[in-house]
């Protein structure tokens, strides 16, 4: 019998909320997570009370209590050296490119032209150098690929074109130098009509590498007359060719449920931009409701079996 739900909620979550912060904001949520010296660190979206966005680092040594966080934001927007930084920057997302020993963090910038995609590059959290804008407005959801693919490294990206009926929908592209990405392909849409997935999508996570393929987590909007509900689906790529899709599951996995899901700045709303994966346990820290950080855990196994009953469907 089929297992009713792919995701496990910890049990107490929240993970994090504002009053973890050791300074004043509104709310914390929109985590990017990695492994760094053993620890599980956390990169989070927090807004402050003005409502612009930094992001701050928390770190735990088993990646669900304990928790330190900074005493103070870790990367601040510059909007004087940085321009594309007005309003703030927003929903990190980590990979580790061990071809150059840093990780590079994807994120939007929120420009007074609109949201777009910048990159920087660490190998401490502490200091980070700004590749900057690498994509522009309005574009977000930017998640790069762990290693090179055919000598060039990868990255999804969520283009939103002002030609209506459009829609809003998961793109490729590729890059020599994780400065100028050209090559873009549009990858996976957005469905119509009253599917959970047809208001727009973007990328979630980091791709994952499975001897499968490359494992999409992705989020999926479907807009109702109270609101907008953000769930989360779940997609194959072909390890060689990431531009072909293998499969595409028609469901979505991970749906606001508990309170704290439901109700917050925004309501409704399920947000990952991190996981870790240990062995075969996921562990995805995803945002609720703009308001606060959650955990859920599930079986590699179980996801990409899961998937893989899709074959075919994009």
């Amino acid at each position: 019998m089929e297992k009713k739900e792919l995701f496990t909620r910890y049990s107490r979550n929240p993970l994090l909320n504002v009053k973890d912060l050791p300074y004043k904001a509104n709310s914390l949520f929109n985590t990017g997570a990695t492994k760094f010296n053993d620890t599980t660190l956390l990169l989070m979206r927090v807004e402050d009370r003005r409502g612009i966005s930094h992001l701050t680092k928390a770190v735990s040594s088993d990646g669900i209590t304990n928790w330190k966080c900074d005493e103070k934001p870790t990367l601040m927007p510059q909007p004087d050296r940085h321009p594309e930084e007005f309003w703030g920057i927003e929903d990190p997302r980590i990979s580790y490119l061990s071809e150059i020993r840093k990780w590079a963090v994807a994120y939007t910038s929120f420009s007074k032209a609109g949201p777009l995609v910048s990159i920087a590059l660490t190998d401490d959290f502490i200091t980070f150098e700004r590749i900057g804008i690498v994509l522009p407005p309005e574009n977000k959801d930017a998640a790069i690929f762990p290693e090179k693919v055919n000598g060039q490294w990868a990255m999804l990206h969520r283009p939103v074109s002002t030609f209506p009926g459009t829609g809003a929908h998961i793109w490729i592209a590729f890059s020599d130098d994780l400065i100028h990405w050209g090559k873009h392909k549009l990858l996976l849409k957005a469905r119509e009509g009253s599917w959970w997935d047809a208001e727009k999508i973007g990328a979630s996570t980091p791709p994952l590498k499975t001897d499968e393929g490359w494992l999409i987590l992705y989020h999926g909007v479907k807009r109702t007359v109270s609101g907008c509900i953000y769930r989360l689906g779940l997609a194959l790529l072909d390890l060689d060719d990431p531009c072909k899709v293998i499969s595409r599951g028609d469901e979505w996995i991970f749906s606001p449920e508990e309170e704290y899901e439901m109700i917050g700045d925004v309501d409704k709303v399920v947000f990952p931009c991190g996981w870790i994966i240990e062995d075969n346990e996921v562990r995805l820290y995803y945002g609720c409701a703009d308001k606060s950080i959650s955990m859920a855990t599930a079986k590699l196994s179980e996801l990409l079996q899961w998937v893989k009953k899709y074959e075919g469907r994009q």
